[in-house]
């Protein structure tokens, strides 16, 4: 896991490869067809599990804040069974490492049975199942993944639903300009991932307080709450400690009643125009004695004390900022790992790629 983590700069810059010219994503990178499809195309339907799924959350936000369509996120093994109404018109994109999730496939050719427009898939394996079953393919050019917990597949995922939600953005009137821009912000990824796996050894001190803890929470909002949720997922796989994240503004619902000194709580607090409302919810659980551990801009969202400890991780466009905060989660939960003795590769109970129901 290690490894695949740090491997993240060079996988970015193999799944962009041969696909920007010019400072424009290249539609011809998901098939000679994709134009033709993409023309007629009014909602977008993604379809995944796990890791992939919380992928395709983020991509919601991309998708209908910059392409300007309607995208719904659902996973696979709940879509499958839900008799979903079809729509002729709407993408439907699968997502997955293997391309052998069973959920995956079976939902897939629900959606051909029931009407659904064309197909395709966000893929690390070439001719895997969902790859020879989809109109059209996007292979994530990640290289061998082998660790259980998803890391870079889940950020060349993260990259390919961006590049896609630019294309599509392009058939809606999307300008070059902003085009430029998001291009631009992809091609500086790599540079700044290295920068926060540089900031490997501030988490390895900072997993340290996780020693004898077995509950924590993940905190964000708006696009960054899939995040938080990836975090969550990573800590509970490979550490085994009970983690849940929730979208900050839902704190005073319940899981407010959960904090207490005992339980760390993660925030990922990007310095975007939810800022002032994520700080007015970490000021409720320092409140109340929580101990805040921040992910942040360099203009920190709180001052470090006693209480809160903040990692800064720079500046970026804001664009990219998911893909850039994942990191850190990855490392921590890497790093709470190795403190509690388990097993970071083959964690129990899992498997890489879930074959079946």
């Amino acid at each position: 896991m290690h490894k695949e983590i740090f491997e993240q700069p060079q996988a970015i810059i193999e799944t962009l490869e041969g696909r920007i010219h010019n400072d424009r994503v290249l539609e011809a990178a998901f098939g000679p067809t994709a134009q033709a499809l993409f023309e007629k195309i009014e909602a977008v339907h993604i379809v995944a599990c796990g890791t992939s799924y919380h992928a395709g959350m983020v991509a919601r936000y991309w998708i209908e804040t910059l392409a300007k369509l309607p995208c719904v996120v659902e996973i696979a093994s709940e879509f499958r069974y839900r008799q979903p109404l079809a729509n002729p018109k709407a993408l439907v994109v699968t997502l997955s490492q293997s391309g052998e999730t069973a959920d995956t496939l079976a939902a897939l050719e629900e959606t051909k049975q029931l009407g659904f427009g064309p197909s395709l898939a966000i893929c690390n394996v070439p001719e895997s199942s969902l790859v020879r079953a989809s109109d059209l393919v996007l292979m994530t050019h990640a290289g061998p993944e082998i660790g259980v917990a998803s890391t870079k597949a889940f950020t060349t995922q993260l990259l390919s639903l961006l590049m896609l939600t630019v294309i599509l953005g392009r058939h809606r009137g999307m300008s070059a300009e902003v085009e430029n821009k998001i291009v631009t912000a992809m091609l500086s990824l790599p540079k700044q991932i290295e920068k926060v796996l540089a900031l490997n050894a501030s988490i390895e001190q900072l997993a340290e307080q996780f020693a004898d803890k077995r509950h924590a929470l993940f905190l964000g909002r708006g696009i960054h709450y899939p995040i938080a949720m990836e975090g969550a997922l990573k800590l509970k796989e490979i550490s085994y400690i009970h983690a849940e994240a929730y979208p900050a503004g839902e704190l005073k619902h319940g899981p407010l009643a959960l904090v207490d000194a005992e339980m760390p709580v993660i925030a990922v607090a990007p310095n975007d125009a939810l800022q002032e409302k994520l700080k007015s919810n970490l000021q409720e659980v320092h409140a109340r004695g929580g101990q805040l551990i921040i992910f942040a801009n360099q203009r920190a969202i709180m001052p470090a004390s006693d209480y809160i400890q903040v990692i800064e991780l720079g500046e970026f466009d804001e664009v990219i900022s998911p893909i850039v905060y994942t990191i850190p989660l990855q490392l921590l939960a890497y790093h709470v790992a190795l403190i509690k003795g388990t097993d970071v590769d083959q964690p129990r109970n899992l498997a890489k790629s879930v074959t079946v129901e």
